[in-house]
């Protein structure tokens, strides 16, 4: 487990989206569980600069190998942001295009050695120039060495007591249009039942909505979503 505290590690995240942003090194993976704010974090490093929406893209989902070689090409020059794309992580072949991709050299030369149709419009080779943001729901334990090997690495795996540690230092910017007390008393709530069941930010966020709906007896319908 890291010694450093879930919220250091968010402001490195923060910190080293922008490294890759601003082409000071060309990709980031960033790894645990999902639900718990990586991909926020990484939209509102976005946000804070001058990029456009034509500067970058984000990828959500299922890819096969093919599929992530010719969004490569597409978005050539790009900064490429894929999040919970595991699927790539699975198949070899697409592991290696995301090695010649992730990887710090200056000119990054990605293949489709496999044979391709007459009419097919992409090259076998290309010198990749994007910058790339990885995001996995996989614990860095579990990913490829050799991926981690070319990138940066956040991991931002969580105890218990560090998703709660982090819920408690967002609270005040997220759910802007509930009270503070109705955000403490859902944290408080939840604080009570997280030995007992798998937290994420989208729990947080339905019990504050069951606490400012029905302030009087809101705890047994939190209890009873929670442990379903």
């Amino acid at each position: 487990m890291s010694t450093f505290t879930i919220n250091q590690r968010f402001e490195f995240l923060g910190n080293l989206t922008s490294m890759v942003i601003d082409g000071v090194t060309p990709s980031l993976i960033v790894t645990g569980e999902g639900g718990l704010g990586k991909t926020h974090s990484v939209t509102q490093s976005i946000k804070r600069t001058d990029l456009t929406d034509s500067d970058y893209v984000f990828f959500k989902g299922y890819s096969t190998a093919r599929g992530l070689y010719n969004t490569l090409f597409d978005n050539n020059g790009k900064l490429i942001i894929f999040d919970d794309c595991d699927s790539v992580l699975e198949d070899k072949v697409a592991l290696n295009i995301l090695k010649s991709a992730l990887d710090s050299y200056e000119t990054r030369t990605i293949s489709w050695m496999a044979k391709m149709n007459k009419s097919d419009e992409y090259p076998q080779q290309f010198d990749f120039t994007g910058r790339i943001i990885f995001i996995s729901n996989k614990s860095k334990e579990d990913m490829n060495e050799a991926i981690l090997s070319r990138s940066l690495t956040v991991d931002l795996t969580m105890t218990p007591t560090d998703k709660i540690e982090r819920m408690s230092a967002i609270l005040g910017s997220i759910l802007p249009e509930y009270t503070l007390e109705a955000k403490t008393e859902a944290l408080d709530f939840l604080k009570s039942v997280k030995d007992e069941v798998s937290l994420n930010m989208r729990m947080l966020i339905m019990v504050t909505k069951m606490r400012a709906t029905y302030p009087s007896n809101w705890r047994d319908m939190a209890k009873y979503m929670v442990k379903s």
